[in-house]
């Protein structure tokens, strides 16, 4: 029923457009060399084979390829062949980084009843059954212990369950938490628990979430299986990417390091993932009151949150070693604007072989960079410099992009117009967060790409899905919102917070960035960082035949060739300014709603304070009140953003215009303008974060928060700070503005 009410849409979505997309024109070009344009995008797609993407997969995830393995450096050096022979200008940069791993694990139940957790998957195919190299259970950047204490079971670690957990009177002070992948980022997970008083934390991938409860368990269907394990990082990265020893420093020789004691990231209380199999016998052993309706996973016990009795014994000691990585850089050089540059990147590291998560998106980037190679040996170069980078460590903590964009970082702000990222990527919907400045050309190319399924533009595709999704009764007031984003048609383009490789460009060093993939269809997700994420998998429950791969490539390709050759850099601002103004529209609602609910508190205080004097007996205390909420002054921010809404149109107006002169020196001007939406002082207590549009949250992991350093400081009650962010947030918009009005008078030649 699902999938074909999405194809309904679609094809209806479909007939609506006929053939007018074609016919529209192109951001930054003129009509004929938008014609020329499409040309070129015609030879590009005909050179893109799913075949070729199919075997470069199969090679690349044939053995474990997690940083420091022999096959991680392996896939570096076939990489860098490939660019090299497509007529790329390539080569390899080595960074040395803290990357931890196992040296002693052990969990086990103690008691009357023990049992000894299996921290290793059993094989399930040809490609698994190549067990050597490859990583047990482990969640790299956790600390390390030996530590024994009762168990007590938190859902999903995140902060309403602790909230849960205080109603029902217990605490995880002193005890070794339990807790359910699902909800929020892995690395929230122990850094709440440590934050709570827990000595130790657990984490199993409960089968209502990806296991059977979804599907049949691979290898009979595509779900989590009884052993599967979910590795991952904890490093704390909504305070930071990169090396935690080296911060802002490019881990180039001779930076000065940090101690482990001294890093902001790293955490301190020792972790384990474990399969739902070994899960069952801890959870099973549980006492207390019974889990919480919304807590019951689909283990066939009776989900109880402990908190005494069934203890747990629980050992991790790392070694904690420096190892290389490996980035692979390739260059096309620009012909008329060699110092603007369009960079394209795609990590290649996996947690163990890697198929889907991210080879999926690492084939697809190759396929591309040998169309691009193909196009250039025919005589075609850019008009600006194509930058392609193939990452390594970015599974531990966006290691290897972080480093590269640390160390040429100078040069980066100089030269890069955009950076253009994917990851996974498998059967289904196109999805994309992009810098608000990228969303009218994100757009566009969506309008042209065709989905190899139904034939309709894959982004009417994903705006009838998210219209479906929307009309579901469990719809959040997420994606309520995104379908309204998308009631005309726009593709719907999301936020920029982390988790990937455009972090370091977009939230360090200020570069617009385009995050994209697609997916929603495959079924990957069950065996998502764990021994069965192979190639047998991925072929029969990814993308059988291979197909979005080449609709990333097509997709991502046309991203890199428009920004490239475009006369004019088809990043637009109107968007940018509308969109803001709607953010500050909710921080408004955001602090009517915080004095709303302070007021409610303190009628609470008073009215259980009476009932306590009435009756001491009563075993609650009243809630602790939560202070007034001054009034807080968004005139600075309103006039900012009055004054970005007619820069963004008149600059707009400008580049949609015939053009008598200027280009150029418009081009460089719009070059620094995401730039200017930073601050280099960064985010409060996080400070290599530093773009004041969009951010992490800090207790949100990859989700983003908008305007970000006030909408925390409201939501934690810290005036003074919010009120330092409006000030800061507003001279950032007021840069912006100015660099859209010296680039309109550029253009007015």
């Amino acid at each position: 029923m699902h999938s074909r009410t999405h194809r309904r849409l679609a094809g209806a979505a479909l007939l609506a457009l006929a053939s007018g997309a074609h016919a529209a024109p192109l951001l930054g070009f003129d009509s004929a060399g938008a014609r020329d344009e499409r040309a070129l995008e015609a030879r590009f797609d005909a050179a893109l084979s799913p075949g070729a993407i199919r075997e470069r997969l199969q090679r690349m995830a044939a053995e474990a390829n997690q940083v420091g393995s022999p096959h991680d450096k392996a896939n570096a050096e076939f990489t860098l062949e490939q660019f090299r022979a497509w007529g790329w200008e390539a080569h390899m940069e080595v960074f040395s980084v803290l990357y931890p791993t196992p040296r002693e694990e052990l969990l086990e139940l103690v008691g009357p009843d023990p049992f000894k957790a299996t921290l290793t998957e059993p094989p399930l195919d040809a490609t698994s059954a190549r067990t050597q190299g490859a990583l047990p259970a482990y969640v790299a950047y956790g600390g390390e212990g030996d530590v024994t204490a009762p168990l007590i079971y938190v859902n999903y670690g995140m902060p309403a369950d602790y909230e849960a957990l205080q109603r029902l009177g217990l605490s995880v002070k002193g005890k070794i938490v339990i807790v359910r992948y699902g909800a929020g980022w892995r690395g929230l997970k122990p850094k709440l628990a440590h934050e709570h008083g827990a000595v130790g934390c657990i984490i199993y991938s409960d089968p209502a979430d990806d296991g059977y409860g979804q599907n049949e368990a691979y290898p009979k269907g595509p779900s989590r299986p009884e052993r599967g394990i979910q590795r991952g990082s904890v490093l704390d990265m909504p305070v930071q990417s990169g090396d935690p020893l080296t911060p802002n420093l490019g881990d180039t020789p001779g930076a000065p390091s940090l101690t482990r004691e001294q890093s902001k990231t790293l955490l301190h209380i020792p972790t384990l993932p474990i399969s739902w199999g070994d899960a069952r016998r801890f959870l099973a052993a549980l006492d207390g009151p019974v889990a919480p309706k919304a807590w019951r996973g689909a283990l066939p016990i009776t989900y109880r949150v402990g908190g005494a009795g069934a203890r747990a014994h629980l050992v991790v000691q790392s070694n904690w070693d420096q190892k290389p990585l490996y980035d692979v850089i390739a260059t096309l050089p620009g012909k008329s604007s060699p110092n603007q540059w369009v960079i394209r990147g795609n990590h290649r590291d996996g947690w163990v072989y890697g198929a889907q998560d991210p080879l999926s998106g690492q084939t697809a980037l190759m396929e591309e960079a040998k169309a691009l190679g193909a196009l250039a040996k025919t005589g075609w170069r850019p008009a600006r410099t194509i930058v392609y980078a193939s990452w390594d460590g970015e599974e531990p903590g966006l290691l290897g992009s972080t480093a590269w964009a640390e160390a040429h970082g100078k040069e980066l702000k100089a030269k890069a117009v955009l950076y253009i990222n994917s990851d996974t990527n498998d059967r289904g919907f196109l999805g994309v967060e992009a810098s608000y400045s990228t969303r009218r050309l994100v757009d566009q190319v969506g309008a042209e790409v065709r989905d190899p399924e139904t034939g309709a533009s894959v982004r009417d595709r994903a705006v009838a899905a998210l219209r479906v999704r929307a009309l579901a009764p469990d719809a959040g007031e997420e994606i309520k919102a995104r379908a309204k984003q998308a009631a005309g048609g726009e593709l719907p383009v999301g936020d920029m917070g982390s988790g990937s490789d455009y972090t370091p460009f977009v939230q360090h060093l200020g570069i617009a960035s385009i995050d994209l993939g697609y997916g929603g269809e495959g079924q990957s997700g069950g065996v998502y960082h764990s021994a069965y994420d192979t190639f047998e998998h991925f072929e029969r429950f990814g993308d059988p035949g291979f197909v979005y791969g080449v609709a990333l490539a097509r997709t991502s390709g046309r991203l890199v060739m428009r920004a490239a050759d475009a006369d004019i850099l088809p990043l637009r601002f109107g968007n940018v300014a509308d969109t803001i103004a709607g953010e500050v529209d909710e921080l408004k609602k955001l602090v009517a709603a915080t004095r709303e609910r302070a007021v409610a508190t303190d009628r609470l205080v008073e009215a259980k304070a009476f009932a306590l004097a009435a009756d001491p007996t009563q075993s609650w205390g009243p809630p602790d009140r939560l202070g007034p909420v001054p009034a807080v002054d968004f005139a600075p921010l309103d006039a900012a953003v009055a004054r970005l809404g007619a820069s963004a149109r008149a600059y707009d107006a400008a580049a949609e215009a015939p053009r008598p002169g200027g280009t150029d020196a418009a081009n460089q001007i719009v070059q620094g303008v995401e730039q200017a939406m930073t601050d280099p002082r960064g985010l409060p207590g996080r400070p290599w974060y530093r773009h004041l549009i969009y951010a992490p949250g800090l207790l949100t992991g990859y989700g983003a928060k908008t305007l970000p350093g006030v909408r925390e400081a409201i939501e934690s009650r810290r005036w003074a700070e919010a009120a330092e962010y409006i000030a800061r947030t507003a001279a950032a918009l007021g840069a912006v503005s100015a660099k859209l009005d010296a680039a309109t008078k550029a253009l007015a030649g």
